[in-house]
């Protein structure tokens, strides 16, 4: 679980809802279920609308990318690609055939296989990029969803609102009651803004950032793949698959690994 999007959302209603009450409020005046029916059910109406179901069945897998936590090691996979480039010097790139039918990676497997099978280099590099560009426009599809959340939720609210309002017009016999009724009207604009700007753009952001990490290790990957077909050398490609490595805290801590090995 991806601590950050949880702990964010929680802050986020806490700090809205702690707000509220703070001044006064009362929590029970926030849950009103005709308003949560028109705001919630419009926009997932409206977006059902704008995508198809090819798309909209990735919703779930979007979710997990936004609140799954998965562990990029980028220095490891550098390691590995050339541990993988040493053997293969030595004994040929038919010694990684095992090695890569056992990967759990599933880019780098397919690479690893394609080098095995003898695979033409530029046909290998077709073949992942094209993969790449897949898995990045399948990402961009599940961030355009919540993005389009966001763009309907705040409009729902409004009409939300114009509903509540034209009820409350429509019964004008008791102004007691004038108050209160407006009250539970503009809650619908609340659960409109909030929801687009607390809960579809924020995940909608952390996907398209979790899909360029993806890219980003599979750009690694690419090109460990087609180094080590090439049959270079070892720590010519581990300087080279450094350069994908954009914190510098890491990418200083793996030259200083890389220097000390070569100490030994």
């Amino acid at each position: 679980m991806d601590l950050t999007t949880v702990l964010g959302l929680v802050l986020g209603l806490a700090g809205l809802v702690g707000g509220y009450m703070w001044d006064g409020g009362h929590l029970a005046s926030l849950v009103i279920p005709s308003a949560m029916l028109i705001v919630f059910g419009g926009t997932f109406g409206a977006v059902a609308v704008s995508f198809p179901g090819s798309i909209l069945k990735n919703i779930p897998k979007a979710l997990g990318i936004a609140f799954r936590n998965v562990k990029r090691d980028p220095g490891a996979t550098i390691d590995e690609i050339v541990d993988m480039a040493s053997v293969a010097r030595r004994e040929g790139v038919l010694a990684l055939e095992q090695r890569a039918q056992e990967h759990e990676n599933p880019f780098l497997k397919d690479g690893l296989l394609m080098v095995v099978d003898g695979t033409d280099p530029e046909l290998t590099r077709q073949i992942l990029e094209l993969e790449m560009d897949a898995i990045e426009h399948q990402v961009t599809n599940m961030s355009k969803v919540f993005e389009a959340g966001g763009g309907y939720a705040p409009t729902m609210g409004i009409i939300g609102t114009v509903m509540g309002l034209i009820h409350v017009l429509g019964n004008l016999e008791d102004p007691s009651s004038l108050g209160p009724a407006i009250a539970v009207a503009f809650t619908a604009t609340l659960y409109g803004v909030m929801s687009a700007n607390l809960i579809y753009l924020p995940i909608a952001n952390k996907i398209k950032i979790r899909g360029k990490e993806m890219v980003s290790e599979m750009e690694l990957m690419l090109e460990g793949i087609l180094a080590l077909q090439a049959g270079e050398n070892p720590q010519l490609i581990k300087k080279k698959l450094t350069s994908f490595l954009h914190d510098k805290s890491t990418k200083q801590v793996s030259e200083e690994a890389q220097d000390n090995g070569e100490a030994r």
